[in-house]
């Protein structure tokens, strides 16, 4: 099972408050604000500001 796209519509990132985009293996959440990444686990993303790691 997949993150439905109605539910990837309503998440925003909680540190910027912008848009967040699954990335191209699914196993995150990127922002495209602060491009941290929140990781997806079991199909459930954490959207935690501790949990995500920012990308160059």
């Amino acid at each position: 099972m997949a993150l439905s796209p109605d539910l990837l519509e309503i998440l925003i990132c909680p540190a910027c408050k912008a848009k967040v985009e699954l990335t191209p293996d699914a196993s995150g959440l990127k922002c495209v604000g602060c491009r941290r990444v929140y990781p997806v686990r079991d199909d459930i993303p954490v959207m935690l500001i501790d949990e995500a790691v920012i990308v160059e």
